[in-house]
């Protein structure tokens, strides 16, 4: 073949990570952090159903 390849070019793998040890202030922080994103999520769901929140006001009209 010549220089030029035709198609995609996969990208290389990424080397595996080693599993790190975690200390008590770790694993608080992510548990902390997974909890306030389960809450985040729960308050998105809450406002999806609740509807719009600016309804009222002054309905302006065409005309001028």
């Amino acid at each position: 073949m010549s220089g030029r390849q035709g198609g995609k070019v996969k990208p290389l793998k990424a080397p595996k990570k080693d599993k790190k040890d975690l200390d008590e202030d770790d694993k608080a922080f992510l548990e902390k952090k997974k909890a306030e994103a389960a809450a985040r999520k729960e308050m998105a769901a809450k406002a999806a159903k609740g509807g719009p929140l600016v309804g009222g006001g002054i309905k302006k009209s065409g005309k001028k």
